[in-house]
This record gives structure tokens, C-alpha cells and sequence, in this order.
């Protein structure tokens, strides 16, 4: 028989869980912009004295525009569309990504 403590210790596990997947796929964002500043400075602004291409809108904009939530970003980043070339980043690199263009949502 299932007891409401039994629901109780059941329910506080899964939020353990849940955190600790939340917390594993954060991302770091200082991994985030060292990222960027290798791969997507040819073609976007990503900081101050940055030189990006008029056809991609700088970093710090994507970041603003409403709907980019980190789970739009991450889908972006795995599988891009024309004119961005895929990069074949890997999942944390993604995380990463994502979270520094969250911290730049932040400023």
C-alpha cells in the first residue's frame, strides 16, 4: 500500500533528479563565449570590438529577440539552417553556447 510519506519521499526524489539534470545541462557561459569567439565571430558580433558580417545579426540581439529561450537555442545550434554552416558542435558545447547567450538575456 502506497502511504502519502511513501508519495512524499517519492515526490522529493524526482525533484533531486530533475535539479541534477537541470544543474548537468546548465552549460558554462565563460566556456560559452570562448565558444563563440572561435566559431561564430566571422559571421556575428559577439562582444565589444567584435566584426561580424551584415547578414548575421550580432550575438547580443539573438539574445534579446523574444522566443529565443535556451531549449529554441539549443535546437538551433543542433541541427541549423542555411545561411549557418552546422559546426557539428557536440552537446556541451551547446550547453555552453546556450548559456552564454542566456547570460547575455541577463545583462
Amino acid at each position: 500500500m502506497i502511504t502519502s510519506t511513501s508519495l512524499v519521499r517519492l515526490g522529493a526524489v524526482l525533484m533531486l533528479g530533475a535539479a541534477s539534470l537541470a544543474q548537468a545541462n546548465a552549460g558554462d557561459s565563460e566556456s560559452g563565449q570562448r565558444l563563440t569567439r572561435q566559431w561564430c565571430v566571422s559571421c556575428h558580433v559577439v562582444g565589444g570590438g567584435d566584426r561580424g558580417t551584415d547578414a548575421a545579426p550580432p550575438l547580443p540581439v539573438i539574445a534579446q529577440q523574444q522566443g529565443t529561450d535556451p531549449q529554441w537555442l539549443k535546437a538551433w545550434l543542433v541541427a541549423p539552417h542555411p545561411p549557418m554552416p552546422n559546426l557539428h558542435l557536440s552537446r556541451q558545447e551547446i550547453d555552453d553556447i546556450s548559456a552564454y547567450l542566456a547570460s547575455l538575456r541577463q545583462r
